[in-house]
């Protein structure tokens, strides 16, 4: 298989994951730069922020028209975490990758398996303003600190911490995506990094292409299933990254 081949792949496939579970985009960008591309890691993080800004966008249109987006609920949740965000990403060039490696793992199979296994929701209307700024500001901070878009930590927050329903959790993470990857992008900016704008460019067109059309899927599943689905994918992908470290 050519590189543009595997290129055009793994971008519909990320592509897929944002537009049909609202996250897992930047989760899987950064290891197939990495293992399908043979990007540098530090390139490969950028690289997927703005792959998944791009797609973020795009697919954030189609669900707003559906409906699906609560801006009063995902702006304010979003901009908690843009300074963190700023911050973390400064710092996360300071830090050793295989370290930032084994704590993205950690971080998205801990969020995995509490999607498998949820905790009872919260009474409605009972959703306390300082528990969803500390949320926001968190995945900003992770999203920053990690490189990711943070959608795989942004559906389980909406979800529990707003109470919003799992497919208007999804439309308004991509919200909390698109912001949380430009902060990131911002404390990325003037740092030296070299972008190869042939690979990023057909990944994200390929990405956008597909965001369309795991929009179109999620249509056809439930909430629970999308669920499963999206946590079942994050798992897949940390057993891969931490064989990689280890082994």
């Amino acid at each position: 298989m050519t590189a543009l081949t595997l290129t055009l792949v793994a971008g519909a496939v990320i592509g897929l994951a944002l537009g049909g579970l609202g996250g897992g985009g930047s989760v899987l960008a950064v290891p197939a730069l990495t293992y399908l591309i043979g990007m540098p890691p530090t390139e490969a993080i950028t690289a997927s922020l703005i792959i998944v800004t791009l797609t973020s966008i795009t697919a954030l249109t189609g669900h707003a028209r559906d409906g699906n987006v609560v801006w009063r609920t995902g702006l304010p949740f979003a901009a908690a975490g843009i300074v963190p965000a700023m911050l973390a990403g400064t710092a996360a060039g300071h830090l050793p990758q295989a370290g930032l490696t084994i704590a993205f793992a950690a971080v998205a199979g801990l969020a995995a398996l509490r999607m498998l296994h949820p905790a009872p929701a919260p009474a409605a209307g009972k959703v306390r303003p300082a528990k969803a700024g500390a949320a926001g500001a968190g995945l900003g901070a992770v999203t920053g600190l990690l490189g990711v878009g943070g959608g795989f930590l942004a559906v389980p927050a909406l979800a529990r911490v707003l109470n919003l329903p799992m497919r208007r959790a999804i439309g308004t993470s991509l919200l909390v995506i698109t912001i949380n990857s430009i902060a990131a992008l911002g404390a990325r900016a003037g740092t030296g990094i070299h972008l190869d704008w042939s690979v990023i460019a057909p990944f994200t067109g390929a990405a956008i292409l597909g965001a369309w059309d795991g929009k179109r899927h999620a249509q056809r599943l439930s909430g629970n299933t999308l669920q499963r689905l999206f946590a079942y994918a994050l798992l897949a992908v940390v057993a891969f990254m931490l064989a990689d470290a280890f082994i």
